[in-house]
């Protein structure tokens, strides 16, 4: 036991192309349900591709051409099967569509790891290995209990929440984690009137600006509102150019690019959710490593809800524009 978490430790910090176990570069594809414009993935890119120069992999990196098309990634699955890759790194945004894939590739000896959106009944709905991400529902849940500190003490409260991707599991457990705990203020509270609302909020700034900005407009009681993305950002630009102040309407939400973080330091966004996206994409490639020349199955790992606040924004903010964070 002690030699093989010896070996694992090296396999780890090994810069090495490919050490002391393999023999030809492993040949790794990582199939994504996103755009490659989009701020985030570049972040878990950067682990992705530090991991492979680290054990000299051959890797690729494949996004969509339209954000959430099943079927487009699903036949970007189809397609680095057909290479018969070592493994197959992919995020799993719906419960089936992806099954019957998966399990053809792990049939013909592929390793699958899901990173950054899992099935939502892990291992036992599909045939992936393990899970590289964030419990959605726990940090949806803290984000908003993080917010409601900041709510008015007395008066009518009314939230709106930004669902960026229905139907996609990472996207619906967040809001369903907020929504748990806006229900449990609504049972502790039973004479203040606590009210909240979901929408289709979109998955690009200008499209979630447009629609918040006219809920807002059509309901201005609106004390705040959460996005399971970092969409939000996008709300305060709207907020701004309304000449409302920060902290009238409180905006929350996910992951630290830039932007955020702008938004963060002018105070329109008063809590933020890190999930670790380098480490999403490190992570799986040092497993499949491991996998391959040590012979130790892949583990699921939890990257975290960490709480990110305004006070945090300097020592976080170097890192994020490093796409480390």
């Amino acid at each position: 036991m002690k030699k093989l978490k010896g070996l694992a430790i090296a396999a780890m910090l090994s810069t090495t192309a490919t050490g002391a176990f393999a023999q030809d570069p492993l040949d790794i594809v990582f199939t994504v349900h996103s755009g490659a414009s989009n701020t985030f993935w570049q972040a878990v890119q950067k682990g992705y591709e530090d991991a492979c120069g680290k054990i000299g992999a051959t890797c690729q990196m494949v996004y969509l051409q339209t954000d959430g098309s099943i079927p487009e990634q699903v036949a970007n699955m189809e397609a680095a099967l057909a290479r018969s890759p070592d493994a197959l790194i992919t995020s799993i945004i719906d419960n089936t569509a992806f099954d019957e894939v998966i399990q053809r590739a792990r049939d013909a000896g592929v390793i699958v790891i899901a990173a950054n959106v899992d099935d939502l009944e892990g291992a036992a709905g599909n045939a992936r290995q393990a899970f590289v991400g964030q419990g959605f529902k726990p940090a949806g849940y803290g984000l908003a209990r993080a917010q409601w500190a900041n709510m008015p003490a007395e008066g009518p409260i009314h939230v709106l929440v930004g669902v960026s991707g229905p139907g996609q599991n990472w996207s619906e457990t967040r809001a369903l984690g907020v929504t748990t705990f806006l229900d449990e203020m609504i049972a502790a509270n039973p004479d203040r009137a606590i009210t909240y609302e979901k929408i289709d909020s979109g998955l690009d700034l200008a499209i979630v600006a447009d629609r918040v900005g006219a809920y807002l407009s059509a309901r201005p009681e609106t004390n705040a509102y959460f996005d399971t993305g970092f969409w939000h950002a996008g709300v305060a630009g709207v907020l701004r150019d309304r000449g409302i102040e920060p902290g009238k309407v409180l905006l929350a939400g996910f992951d630290l690019v830039p932007i955020v973080l702008d938004e963060m330091d002018a105070g329109y966004i008063q809590v933020e959710v890190d999930q670790q996206p380098f480490m999403q994409g490190f992570m799986p490639v040092m497993m499949v490593y491991q996998s391959k020349t040590v012979g130790l199955a892949p583990v699921d790992i939890n990257t975290g809800e960490a709480l990110v606040y305004p006070k945090d924004v300097a020592a976080v903010r170097e890192l994020s524009e490093q796409g480390l964070r």
